[in-house]
């Protein structure tokens, strides 16, 4: 089996030996679409195999208010909900690798307060699946009265759908497992996700509430109170609880995020540094049947929210969205990480990106 070579701008990358050199120009073509279209701003996109890029493109702009700013490949995006596989779930499995927290105990065996209202037999994989019967997301009336208070606001809320009888995607539920990370391990769940993933890993742009400098390497979303976000989080619950919370608030680069896909493509190990054994990054990664569709602990697999995986990646290929328009998927069998961070709601909160981020996944699986 021979060697490619793929020239990408001026860098030369050595590519798996398939026998025919992916036509990248495709993935162009649907991004630029997608721009024209109105659909964002600018976007980042890398492809990645094990050990290396195989492709990586900043395209258009990552600010066009109130000054225009080009988009580039270290902008620093606002994750969204991919804070819940990549910070959140993956602490909750970390703890439960030192056997700190089992999935099928009840959550309340580690936050007695969310025992109450009915949801004593909720269990940590319930959770992890959406599967628990929370609400979505409850009112932001709950978090205007301080920390403290919107906490004991969550306490007090009632299953909406008795366990397991109904898939539905909740904040609610990644914001309690955040909270569990915090209460077993002693640690906010920043601190934790960054002392046993990101630096680890040396994943030096990931974290939560970006510096002051990081802010400006940051892709802008909309307004709010009339300034624009710009390295805040842009989910208002996440910003009430001061922008640290179990289903948002992470801030990451697409090279990065391929780092953290490297790592699980290795079964929870990259270049020595182990963060899962090999039996955590299983127990993590198995689909299980939900109702409609099919879910893994954090991450999406075949469910309701997946259009943005595409058509072609393997069964094994898991992953997940978020609000702010970024995609992360893996496919362990295809040896292949995708990354799409876009700034789809800048400047007015009005682009889509699930569809076209699916169409590159298709590409990339086929």
């Amino acid at each position: 089996m021979y060697r490619l070579v793929l020239v990408i701008g001026s860098l030369l990358i050595p590519a798996l030996g398939w026998g025919s050199d992916p036509d990248w120009s495709k993935i162009e073509t649907i991004v630029e679409a997608g721009i024209k279209a109105g659909e964002m701003p600018g976007a980042v996109v890398v492809v990645a195999d094990q050990e290396k890029v195989l492709y990586r493109r900043a395209f258009g702009d990552r600010q066009v208010e109130p000054t225009r700013e080009p988009m580039t490949v270290e902008t620093v995006f606002d994750m969204a909900s991919i804070t819940k596989p990549v910070a959140t779930a993956m602490s909750v499995m970390i703890l439960v690798q030192q056997k700190k927290v089992d999935v099928d105990q009840p959550v309340q065996n580690y936050l007695p307060e969310f025992g109450a209202a009915g949801k004593s037999e909720i269990t940590v994989a319930d959770l992890l699946l959406h599967v628990g019967g929370l609400i979505p997301d409850n009112s932001l009336r709950d978090y205007q009265d301080g920390i403290d208070k919107a906490w004991q606001n969550i306490w007090d809320l009632k299953p909406i759908a008795p366990r397991r009888e109904k898939f539905s995607y909740t904040d609610v539920g990644f914001l309690v497992l955040g909270k569990l990370v915090e209460r077993v391990s002693g640690k906010p769940l920043n601190q934790f996700a960054a002392e046993q993933i990101f630096q680890p890993l040396k994943m030096d742009h990931t974290g939560y509430r970006p510096s002051a400098e990081r802010k400006q390497q940051t892709a802008p979303t909309e307004q709010r109170d009339g300034e624009w976000i710009r390295g805040e989080v842009h989910d208002p619950r996440a910003y009430l609880l001061d922008g640290v919370a179990g289903h948002a608030g992470l801030f990451s680069t697409a090279d990065d995020l391929v780092r953290f896909g490297q790592m699980m493509l290795g079964r929870g190990s990259l270049q020595g540094i182990q963060i899962l054994q090999t039996e955590t990054f299983e127990l993590m990664t198995k689909p299980r049947e939900v109702p409609r569709g099919t879910r893994t602990y954090g991450w999406d697999h075949r469910s309701p929210y997946s259009s943005n995986r595409g058509k072609s990646l393997s069964d094994t290929a898991f992953g997940h969205g978020g609000f702010t328009g970024t995609v992360l998927w893996i496919d362990p069998d295809q040896q292949r990480v995708f990354v799409f961070l876009s700034n789809r709601l800048h400047p007015d909160g009005k682009g889509t990106v699930n569809r076209l981020a699916g169409e590159i996944a298709t590409l990339i699986g086929e």
